[in-house]
């Protein structure tokens, strides 16, 4: 079968990736022809265009680009119906993709499968109308979303395990711990690793990386601190912040530096749950300015109670979160102080991790997915005969 995959970022492209590869596995007559980045390309099948060319983020960064984003959507549209795939997959990017898909319905009879559902369980709930309208399947990779779309709005999903699981088990297979060889491989010495995740953009990181500077520094004796660096930010953004402070910072070892962390500070994202399923001990941070009016329209945009999808996943407060105006040096202080070795609050956050990883699952998320995929579209070949 023909299978056109629609990934605008770098999550998406490695989601999608592995989704290919265990397609290839159920299908092996699949042909791939995409949206996305390199991950996928090494998948095989043919590249359309590169996601760098589309991920802009924010309102004025997409207002300075719309001209570049729609020109882009009107060839994919258009290369969707020359290609006459057996069914188009969404990855994520709901912004791009749910215009693709409203699109395709009205224009074509190619079923629409959404991989990794939009989150508009935290905002933009009437997307759901757009969701009903014109996407035939959706798969979630978060237990919660199940209850949310299924008993809230009453709309089937497939519900196929979360695949930060598998790409964590798979690289805890792949690389037993050894403690020496990462330090001897990265300059360090023989204390306790402290890992800062301060975001992926610079806004994040100018927001967030001061203020755990600031924090950290009553155990710049005890402990190492290393920064995971953001791909496409370079040691002199960093070194604003860090350059008379002993710190060190390393790029594209994220699953090592956690293997090898008693303790993190992350910012909300994927990597609260990536440090969780490594069983590091963390405070969830993310700071915004105009800190009190931010907090007021959290509560007043968002419909979830929690930023982290540790807490959202676990459903209660597993990791402390400090956000807006409660993200500050003393509190994020003080609340490190309690899950670092010894601390008050490490023992039931270790527990907390194992209540989560229940709920997500075991590994195969890519798998089970691709299985049902195909399953679901060999249903519809037959129904049509």
């Amino acid at each position: 079968m023909k299978y056109y995959l629609i990934a605008g970022e770098a999550s998406g492209d490695l989601h999608a990736s592995h989704l290919m590869a265990a397609l290839k596995t159920e299908d092996t007559q699949a042909e791939f022809r995409y949206y996305g980045g390199d991950l996928m390309q090494a998948q095989g099948g043919t590249l359309v265009c590169h996601y760098r060319e589309l991920a802009y983020m924010g309102f004025i960064p997409v207002l300075l680009h719309l001209s570049a984003i729609l020109r882009g959507m009107r060839q994919c549209q258009r290369d969707i119906l020359q290609w006459q795939p057996d069914v188009v997959i969404l990855v994520d990017y709901p912004g791009f993709n749910l215009k693709v898909a409203a699109y395709l319905k009205e224009h074509s009879r190619i079923p629409v499968f959404y991989y990794i559902s939009p989150k508009i369980w935290a905002w933009k709930e009437y997307r759901i109308r757009s969701i009903r309208r014109n996407i035939d399947e959706l798969f979630s990779i978060l237990p919660f979303e199940v209850e949310f779309f299924e008993g809230k709005h009453h709309y089937p999903i497939h519900y196929v395990g979360n695949p930060t699981v598998d790409e964590v088990s798979e690289y805890q297979s792949q690389h037993p711990a050894d403690v020496e060889n990462f330090r001897c491989s990265n300059g360090l010495d023989e204390r306790p690793v402290i890992t800062l995740m301060a975001g992926s953009r610079r806004q994040e990181i100018s927001d967030n990386l001061p203020r755990m500077m600031e924090a950290i520094r009553p155990w710049a004796d005890q402990y190492q601190f290393i920064i995971a660096g953001a791909p496409g930010i370079d040691s002199d953004y960093y070194h604003q912040w860090t350059a008379n402070q002993r710190i060190s910072i390393l790029w594209n070892q994220t699953y090592p530096l956690l293997q090898h962390s008693c303790a993190a500070l992350v910012t909300s994202g994927t990597a609260t749950l990536e440090a969780a399923l490594f069983r590091v001990p963390q405070v969830v941070c993310y700071y915004m300015k105009a800190g009190r009016l931010a907090s007021l329209g959290r509560r007043l945009i968002l419909k979830i109670p929690y930023i982290s999808l540790v807490n959202l996943v676990a459903d209660r407060e597993v990791v402390p979160e400090l956000v807006a105006d409660g993200m500050t040096p003393a509190n994020l202080r003080y609340h490190l102080s309690t899950i670092l070795p010894g601390g008050a609050a490490r023992k039931a956050q270790l527990e907390g991790y194992e209540e989560m990883a229940l709920r997500l699952g075991k590994p195969g998320a890519p798998q089970n997915a691709a299985r049902q995929m195909v399953q679901l579209l060999c249903d519809r070949a037959l129904a049509r005969q």
